[in-house]
């Protein structure tokens, strides 16, 4: 009976819904009108104690009332509000304009007076019509949302708890009943005094009664409205839940919320740097802009994930003039387009963005753009990268790592450059694969032109793997889990180090203030990270759950492929065990040795001739003795025999 009545309803309110908008306005005075009309009813028969249905008196307050009402309403934009997405806006509307009704009313019968009329009228009417209407509001909006919007909704329905009870869960709560497909089952918070309390009608429960609650009431979704949450709570969160099958959401950090009003269309899927990035530090302002400000700078490899972020970094860090070099095209397009948007944005900022499509092997396109530009500061960031696409293209490898590096290098000292950073990679610290071996060797050209007297200061930066660059695993096993997968990891043993790409861009900026020359700075990673705890976690993150021996019915299965060619099974930062601390906590400075400059040359001569891919690589082992090509893959077949 009641299902049927609500479908009624619902009908009716659909049949309303789909009027244009003027029918719909013209639908809402007329019932404003109606609701005035029965506050002069209630507010005269309260007056004088004696309920009057008609008479002379009310026909007077009838005929002043709408003439004030209708034109006071339709000025102060009471009829420009919708119904469903009524909130603080209308009732704040709503009270311009009672207020403004309210003196007219007031003058008119409590001063001016009226014959047969009592003067309290002009008191009590206002306050009586001000509760008829804002009810007819919160009803309005109750039946467009609740039954047309909810009854009308087919697909599935989520359970969702918001945690956080402040403000930003109260504003995305607010936003969430607009929502059909969720349903707000309450708050989760971790001051113990408001547990049990209401914010809006919905219960408050305190944090440690989680588990129990997503297992009674079936909780489907987590949405974090914790905008200044650090990542050590956030990993405590996702651990609380990892044993359920819930979908965790996060708000923005408090930084990305500028306008004030945060709505559900503000909610995100957790990313995996909310979990594993660092809480960040502030900038050493000295440090940042000693290679920066007032500078024209240039960045090869502009278009790659650090090449990137080192552009947006400096674009907002006061350069006067950016060179952004890379080989590719559409890469040097999006970055230049997306810079050019902000240096917009920023009406202080004058920079001057210049794109150049050109290549670091190319000796001559270089003197050209040294010509050209006068760069003071270079950040080399171009390179091949991707492990096995270098291992089975040695040549190419080579000759884009080691001869781009010694060109770029020769030019910039050539220019009288005052700073040149290399960006290196762990990969490069006992080498098994012939991307690390390049980047070894790469780093060993910086260190001979830093020992030659020149203008230039030479030094170079070494990290690990940065969160979400291309072709990282995290892309990759996102990929995965939305197959269905299974998610294919390498070995379970595997362990990298990360760091989000801004705090890799910052830390190289500020090492790059501190160098004075042939420095080996070394960013603090943190601690390595298994990948396999790495893949678990993303599908956590996805309200999923993991098949293994343990839980034969989960949802995403992770398979064990073996090391690819080349790949280590732990990464390594520091060749020496000597790091030096720097005026940086994040950054440490390794002075290692390497190989005399004629040696050196000699052997780089050797590979730049050489076309066969064998031949090459024993020739890069002489070039970096520490390289062991293979090792972890040897010891894979070793264990499997």
């Amino acid at each position: 009976m009641i299902k049927n009545i609500t479908a009624v309803i619902a009908s009716l309110l659909e049949k309303i819904a789909q009027l244009s908008r003027w029918k719909k306005r013209a639908i809402v005075l007329l019932l404003d009108v109606l609701l005035c009309v029965q506050s002069i009813w209630i507010a005269y028969s309260l007056r004088i104690g004696v309920w009057v249905l008609w008479d002379i008196a009310i026909q007077k307050i009838v005929l002043v009332c709408l003439l004030l009402m209708i034109p006071i309403f339709i000025l102060s934009g009471v009829y420009n509000a919708i119904f469903r997405y009524a909130g603080t806006g209308m009732m704040k509307t709503l009270v311009r304009a009672f207020a403004i009704y309210s003196v007219m009313i007031g003058f008119a019968f409590a001063v001016a007076g009226i014959d047969g009329v009592p003067r309290t009228i002009g008191l009590i009417q206002p306050v009586v019509f001000f509760i008829l209407v804002g009810f007819s509001r919160v009803s309005g909006r109750y039946l467009m949302v609740d039954i047309l919007g909810r009854n009308s909704f087919a697909g599935e329905v989520k359970n969702v708890l918001i945690y956080g009870a402040g403000s930003a869960g109260q504003q995305l709560a607010a936003s969430m009943r607009s929502e059909p497909a969720m349903r707000l089952c309450g708050y989760i918070d971790d001051d113990h005094r408001l547990d049990g309390q209401r914010l809006d009608g919905d219960k408050v429960f305190w944090s440690g009664h989680l588990p129990d609650l997503i297992r009674k009431q079936k909780i489907t979704d987590i949405l974090l409205a914790l905008p200044r949450i650090n990542r050590r709570k956030r990993r405590a969160i996702v651990d609380q839940v990892s044993e359920f099958k819930v979908h965790v959401q996060t708000l923005p950090n408090i930084q990305e919320i500028i306008s004030g009003k945060i709505a559900f269309s503000d909610i995100r899927e957790l990313e995996i740097e909310d979990l594993l990035g660092r809480e960040p530090v502030q900038p050493n302002e000295l440090l940042f802009g000693r290679t920066i400000v007032g500078k024209t700078v240039l960045v090869t490899g502009a278009g790659g994930s650090i090449g990137g972020e080192l552009c947006r970094q400096i674009a907002k860090s006061g350069a006067h003039r950016l060179v952004m070099l890379d080989i590719t095209e559409y890469a040097l397009y999006e970055i230049e387009k997306e810079l050019r948007k902000t240096v917009a944005g920023q009406a202080a900022t004058k920079l001057e963005l210049i794109p150049v499509l050109g290549s670091v092997v190319d000796a001559e396109r270089l003197d050209e753009i040294f010509a050209a530009w006068n760069p003071d500061t270079v950040f080399h960031a171009a390179a091949y990268k991707h492990v096995p696409l270098v291992e089975a293209n040695p040549i190419e490898g080579i000759r884009n790592n080691i001869l781009g590096t010694k060109t770029l290098a020769a030019a910039a000292q050539a220019a009288e450059v005052k700073d040149f950073i290399l960006i290196s990679t762990d990969k490069a610290v006992r080498p098994t694969n012939v991307m690390g071996a390049t980047k070894r060797a790469a780093e060993q050209i910086i260190q001979n032109f830093a020992n030659a007297a020149g203008e230039t200061r030479f030094s170079m930066v070494r990290f690990g793997n940065v969160l979400g660059s291309s072709g990282s695993v995290v892309p990759l096993f996102r990929k995965q889990i939305e197959q269905g997968g299974p998610i294919t990891l390498t070995d379970r043993k595997v362990t990298r180090y990360f760091m989000t790409i801004p705090e890799a861009a910052q830390l190289v900026i500020q090492a790059a203030g501190m160098a004075k020359g042939g420095e080996v700075f070394v960013l603090d990673m943190g601690k390595s990270v298994k990948i396999l705890h790495l893949a678990e976690t993303l599908v956590r993150l996805s309200g999923l759950t993991v098949r293994n021996d343990a839980n034969p019915d989960g949802d995403i299965e992770i398979v064990e492929v073996g090391l690819r060619a080349g790949e280590k099974l732990y990464e390594e930062l520091i060749i020496g065990n000597d790091p030096q601390k720097t005026l940086h906590p994040r950054i440490m400075k390794a002075h290692e040795s390497y190989l005399a400059e004629d040696i050196l040359n000699d052997l780089i001569a050797d590979l730049l001739d050489c076309r066969d891919p064998k031949l090459a690589v024993t020739t890069l082992k002489s070039l970096v003795p520490e390289f062991d090509h293979g090792r972890d893959n040897d010891d894979n077949l070793e264990e499997a025999s």
